[in-house]
């Protein structure tokens, strides 16, 4: 690690190569070109120079980042798990290390507040892979006792999957972060960007972006534990709660629900109108149309049914079939994205790439040394397919081919739908893996429990490696923007993946304990069911509903060919309504509050300002969703006795003071000058 305070000239070749392009003070403002593309004759000056040493890996940052990493990952578990949503990490880690630079006094914290961010933002992306497949072993034990999961193997899957994410991006890096500058929009890391370039501000500006974060967390924290622990209010409003209410549900099988939770509220707010809306187009045709259809004029054993039943047995395959044609869609598309990044990397493999020394800005770790990792990464999955879940050499072969190929095809995707949404569609992807994988399984044998376990721990792999890249395109473009060394966020990112993926591990077996995944108050986990329901039929001889997985991938087909984002709808299809209404109720404060001005200026400090609450809405109510479950876990279990009329106004009642208050504290904001 490099000490603090240096900042050392590199070699004198290296500084004059680079000298007429760059200057030497370092901006306290992103280039005026950092967001568009370049013209021909023009270069892009990153923040920090790229002829300079700074402060990046220290004792400091590599300890705040670990730190930031155990906790989201325990927070991100938890949310994920109990709504179905996992917030990425980046924008809160990168606010609590700039706030925590500025209260430090930290010397050249920039890039050291980079790092911080690299590695805690690791526990996103690994909570996404390991929540989406592995609960799904759990649910599945409620009809088949024989299945067994361990630590071990919930660690090893989505340490091996991070790993394998992290090695397979780093070739398509410069392609992506560099040759593509300007033509993605990258917003994610456009927002975490502004944020830690806020660190560079001197006065009181920092500090305060860090209390109204705190204040936030607080907020959100301390709301979602009262609701968790006591219970005082509804944690989901619902028209099935009111006497008219149920007589339509039970009739027409139509229901409107929300969730009151402050996490969800503020991760609305973040994802924006847009796919908010579109997201939930997806829900209310799947509840508001589908249901009412299924529900009145279905078979009899369908009518009978209750309207959350109908969307668990029928409604929600369709939206599967959809999500797995929009990972194949998304494969399509980005073929030629695939063939030239292999091709700029095996060029630099070949030493074609670059004459002469390379500047710290843009080095990556060698190509001969990521293929040699590679390698071994790769013996050592196969070692465990073998050796921890198959116990039978030609099985697991077959498993490593299908993960290899599928992981590495299925990479570009992941960074493609990051750099222009936002957005990983990780969870369509390892649906379609997990189907295309089992029906090779049960070719070669592997079936019944032991096939279920296998595909699931085998899915995580995959899920975790398409999450990792998709992260890492975030953390390596801000590193680009800012003027980071590319090859230590790459080396230290390994470390920040080992932490996460022993946190989620412990997470998931604690929150198994605690709630469970079947049954009554049980976590809704709503990708990782319908993980489970692809694989049980498959795996169990059962009737696999194909022909509703046709249906929604023929659904995905026309949603793509009307230009509507088909993966963002059939999201919304197979995710219960109650949690998707949140979003879009989220995605209207966000359009409210940055349009009441005809002040474009003021808008953007408004729209900013409510980014900054709702990421601290976000961390809050999952941190203390993690307490709360914690508490449940000791036995510290007081919920408050009421009628559920009451309950359920109150819910009201006090989700509009949330709402007011998201609103109130946005609008707050005022323009610098």
């Amino acid at each position: 690690m490099q000490n603090e305070e240096s900042r050392i000239i590199p070699d004198a070749d290296v500084r004059n190569e680079s000298a007429h392009i760059y200057e030497d003070a370092d901006p306290i403002q992103l280039p005026e070109n950092a967001f568009r593309e370049l013209a021909e004759d023009e270069e892009y000056r990153p923040v920090m120079h790229p002829a300079h040493d700074y402060p990046e890996v220290t004792p400091y940052s590599v300890t705040m980042g670990l730190i930031l990493a155990v906790i989201f990952s325990a927070a991100a578990a938890y949310l994920g798990l109990r709504v179905g949503q996992v917030f990425e990490a980046a924008i809160p880690i990168a606010i609590i290390a700039v706030g925590m630079s500025g209260a430090l006094k930290k010397n050249n914290a920039l890039g050291q507040n980079v790092i911080i961010q690299s590695i805690g933002a690791c526990s996103g992306v690994i909570v996404a892979g390991a929540i989406f497949t592995l609960p799904a072993i759990y649910i599945l034990q409620g009809t088949h006792p024989e299945i067994t999961v361990n630590f071990l193997e919930i660690f090893l899957s989505s340490l091996f999957g991070g790993v394998l994410g992290i090695l397979f991006f780093i070739p398509f890096r410069k392609y992506f972060v560099k040759d593509q500058h300007g033509r993605y929009p990258f917003p994610e890391a456009t927002a975490t960007t502004q944020v830690l370039m806020s660190g560079q501000a001197k006065g009181a500006s920092s500090a305060g972006q860090a209390r109204t974060l705190v204040v936030a967390a607080l907020v959100g924290g301390i709301y979602d534990y009262v609701v968790a622990t006591f219970g005082l209010w509804a944690d989901t409003i619902t028209t099935a709660a009111t006497s008219w209410g149920a007589s339509i549900a039970e009739k027409a099988k139509v229901v409107v629900s929300c969730n009151t939770g402050a996490a969800l509220l503020g991760l609305g707010y973040i994802v924006g109108l847009k796919y908010a809306f579109v997201i939930f187009a997806g829900s209310a045709f799947a509840w508001w149309v589908i249901l009412p259809l299924l529900g009145c004029y279905g078979a009899p054993e369908i009518a009978s049914l209750s309207a959350d039943s109908i969307f668990s047995d029928y409604a929600r395959y369709i939206g599967i079939g959809g999500i797995a044609m929009a990972g194949i869609i998304g494969i399509i598309k980005s073929w030629g994205i695939i063939v030239q990044a292999a091709g700029l990397a095996g060029r630099e493999f070949k030493g074609g790439a670059a004459k002469g020394k390379t500047i710290r800005w843009q080095q990556d770790i060698s190509m001969k040394h990521i293929v040699f990792f590679i390698v071994i990464a790769l013996v050592a999955v196969f070692g465990f397919f073998w050796a921890g879940v198959l116990h039978n050499v030609w099985q697991a072969l077959v498993a490593w081919v299908v993960v290899t190929v599928i992981a590495f095809l299925f990479t570009t995707v992941a960074a493609n739908a990051i750099a222009i949404v936002g957005t990983n569609p990780v969870s369509g992807m390892t649906l379609m893996t997990l189907i295309i994988a089992s029906a090779i399984f049960v070719g070669v044998g592997i079936s019944g429990s032991s096939g279920i376990v296998a595909s699931m721990i085998i899915g995580g792999v995959v899920c975790t490696a398409l999450s990792m890249a998709g992260g890492f395109v975030t953390d390596l473009k801000i590193g680009y923007w800012l003027g980071s060394t590319p090859k230590k966020q790459e080396t230290w990112k390994f470390l920040g993946t080992l932490v996460s993926a022993a946190t989620v591990g412990g997470v998931i077996l604690l929150l198994n304990n605690v709630y469970g995944f079947t049954g009554k108050d049980a976590l809704v986990a709503p990708q990782a069911n319908a993980m489970a329901k692809v694989i049980e039929p498959i795996m169990m001889g059962g009737d696999t509903p194909w022909a509703l997985y046709i249906t929604g991938a023929v659904l995905a087909l026309l949603l793509n060919w009307l230009g509507v984002p088909a993966l963002a709808f059939c999201l919304g299809m197979f995710i219960p309504m109650h949690l998707n209404a949140p979003l879009l109720v989220g995605g209207l404060i966000a359009w409210f509050v940055s349009t009441r001005s005809k002040d474009a200026a003021l808008n953007d400090a408004r729209r900013d300002r409510g980014t900054l609450i709702s990421s601290g809405l976000i961390a809050g109510g999952a941190l203390f969703g993690v307490f709360a479950a914690l508490t449940r876990f000791v036995g510290g279990e007081f919920i408050v006795s009421m009628s559920e009329s009451l309950n359920q106004s109150l819910g009201v009642l006090v989700y509009i003071a949330l709402i007011i208050y998201l609103i109130w504290d946005s609008r707050r904001a005022k323009v610098n000058i």
